[in-house]
């Protein structure tokens, strides 16, 4: 834990009780403010309530008495109106703020050297964290990682000269951290989202740019306008920018050459590292996150053949195109993270020849932005309420079959794949471009639920996610 400091001795209160809110009021209290916590959830205030977490509902505190308000990241601060705590608070002129303020407050007091990379983007951001911390813990640094992944920010270890923290960043989480200031700040990438918390693109793009605004060293994806906008704009101000591309050669900066990840000086090419042969980064949208990774720790000073070692050894994220097994010519793999169309076409790009279980419950739009990539499945395995929709749409351009059920269509996929006499790989791959929630609790609990039936397969070899 990261006992909160900056705020001995003062009032805080703290909205929002989920596990980082408990983790963050916690550490609060660890450092010796006096925080008044609650939450709409009367189960949320119960459980705080019976770790020692003092409660009270905000409605009729003496806001007056407040230095500062906590909020955590999944309650509204602008869109689609604040909520009400919001509204008290800038009514006394509280300042409103979240655990990854504290964080880098208690960083800038304790280590402000403590190398800190920070990553945010639409897509991208949870692989492109774990892949650089794996980095550096693979080259013998004393590695942190947290926020949006894995561990609340303020549970991590106390800053230290020579603790190295990587943490991802949504912009729930950018909006409440005024003085964000990490070593590296990675922007990824910015496309639609969110947009009924943020209410326009505009105002989405402009949060996620204040991290890059805050940093040392600005390292930005450029294959979209926003990004590309936001490099030019941070540079004319003065900002070290650098630019990394997954598509376009740079005079300078960092893009990805097939399998090679290229660096240009004024023009001048070199490369710095491969990804061929490293299952667990296939495809150009892993080639953007390994950039990103690379970019981030040359920053914080690794060798590149210490960033090579971490990247042939990284075993990719759980649910993430992750590889879980193999039957001679056949690669299984999950993607279940897959939950609309635009998230399933980075694994459909990447293999040539698949066998495709997809459907659940259906979002907006079905699989016809996929049309493009019908011609790489050999066949459709569809289930849950979107199964009739699908195959509508595949119609007469992939042979389909409504399997009903992911253990069907695992059976059913893993033997048609078997049989292929494509020279080369076939992939059996569960994609599925919808929620979970018509037959599973979330998409964990599906992913795994294709892991255990993969695995029941005759001859099926474990890979866990390794090359």
């Amino acid at each position: 834990m990261i006992p909160a400091a900056s705020f001995a001795g003062k009032r805080v209160s703290l909205f929002g009780l989920g596990g980082s809110g408990v983790a963050t009021a916690r550490a609060l209290i660890e450092g010796g403010a006096d925080v008044l916590a609650w939450d709409d959830n009367p189960n949320s205030v119960a459980k705080a309530e019976a770790v020692g977490i003092a409660t009270g509902d905000l409605r009729g505190a003496d806001w007056a008495k407040f230095s500062a308000f906590v909020l955590s990241p999944g309650v509204p601060l602008t869109h689609p109106k604040p909520h009400w705590t919001v509204e008290l608070a800038r009514a006394s002129g509280v300042e409103i703020i979240g655990d990854i303020e504290l964080f880098c407050r208690e960083r800038t007091l304790l280590a402000p050297a403590a190398p800190f990379i920070a990553i945010t983007g639409t897509n991208g951001k949870s692989t492109t964290t774990a892949l650089t911390a794996h980095i550096l813990k693979s080259a013998g640094r004393d590695t942190q990682m947290g926020g949006n992944i894995g561990r609340a920010v303020m549970t991590l270890d106390p800053p230290e000269p020579g603790r190295h923290y990587v943490v991802e960043c949504s912009s729930y989480q950018i909006d409440l951290a005024p003085s964000i200031n990490p070593t590296a700040g990675v922007l990824l990438n910015l496309t639609p989202d969110h947009l009924d918390r943020h209410g326009t693109m505009q105002h989405y793009a402009a949060i996620k740019e204040r991290l890059a605004a805050g940093s040392e060293t600005a390292i930005i994806g450029v294959d979209d306008s926003w990004g590309a906008q936001t490099a030019d704009r941070l540079e004319r101000a003065g900002q070290h920018v650098i630019r990394i591309s997954r598509r376009l050669p740079l005079t300078d900066g960092y893009f990805a050459d097939g399998t090679d990840l290229m660096e240009a000086v004024h023009g001048r090419y070199s490369r710095v590292a491969f990804l061929e042969g490293i299952g667990s980064l296939r495809g150009q949208h892993n080639a953007q996150n390994a950039l990103a990774a690379v970019a981030a720790c040359l920053k914080v000073g690794l060798e590149l053949g210490e960033i090579q070692s971490g990247l042939e050894s990284f075993p990719g994220l759980a649910h993430r195109m992750e590889q879980v097994g193999r039957k001679g010519h056949v690669l299984f793999i999950n993607d279940s993270k897959a939950t609309n169309a635009d998230a399933a076409a980075p694994a459909l790009s990447s293999f040539a020849r698949i066998y495709w279980i997809a459907g659940g419950l259906p979002k907006e739009g079905g699989i016809e932005p996929l049309r493009g990539l019908f011609p790489r499945i050999a066949k459709a395995y569809l289930i849950g309420e979107a199964a009739p929709a699908f195959s509508a749409t595949l119609g007469e351009a992939v042979p389909y079959e409504i399997s009903g059920t992911l253990a069907a269509a695992v059976e059913h996929a893993a033997s048609d794949a078997a049989k292929d006499d494509n020279n080369g790989e076939v992939v059996v791959l569960l994609s599925p471009a919808c929620a979970s929630f018509d037959q599973f609790k979330n998409f964990e609990v599906r992913g795994e639920a294709f892991r255990q039936a993969a695995s029941i397969i005759d001859g099926v070899k474990p890979i866990g996610g390794t090359r």
